[in-house]
């Protein structure tokens, strides 16, 4: 899953997962947890919230089985990071790209969202609109993986059906 906040991955990504049985990484309740430990938020818990959630994918992918990752994704070394693991365990990977076209509706949500992550706090929507600017385009290695990018303006079922379509293809 990639996308900005607030854009509809999570919700995505439960529905799907819950459709396939596939377990769910999200990013965002493992930095909690890392802040949770006492960690500074100065520190590159990000990153490390990151790189959890990539031990936790080769674990299980190493056993046989899928598994969704839910992060924002927004920059190639974080793609390239499940280019990696999937090509170390010959698994074909394929991002689904969230995204909210209707800026009103995208803010409306984001707003109403509450993630229960008591250690991370959401950021502002000035910094999502920020971090639109940082968003990198889908290159390199990345740029050759199967990708759908699906606007979260239409139905969750649809965007739903769309997803699974894509997965099964």
């Amino acid at each position: 899953m990639a996308g900005l906040p607030g854009a509809g991955k999570s919700t995505i990504a439960e529905v799907i997962g819950n459709r396939l049985g596939i377990p769910v990484l999200s990013v965002d309740p493992i930095e909690s947890a890392i802040l949770s430990a006492g960690i500074d938020s100065d520190q590159p818990t990000g990153l490390a919230a990151y790189l959890v959630a990539e031990s936790m994918a080769d674990i299980v992918l190493g056993t046989g089985g899928s598994i969704i990752v839910d992060a924002v994704n927004a920059v190639d070394p974080a793609r390239e990071q499940w280019t990696r693991l999937a090509a170390k365990h010959g698994e074909q990977l394929r991002f689904i790209e969230v995204v909210c076209s209707d800026e009103e509706l995208h803010r409306e949500r984001f707003e109403a969202r509450d993630r229960h992550l008591t250690h991370l706090p959401d950021p502002s929507w000035h910094q999502v609109e920020q971090s639109l600017d940082e968003y990198s385009e889908w290159t390199g290695d990345t740029a050759a993986v199967p990708r759908i990018v699906l606007d979260t303006v239409k139905p969750l079922g649809e965007v739903v059906e769309l997803a699974l379509a894509f997965l099964e293809d």
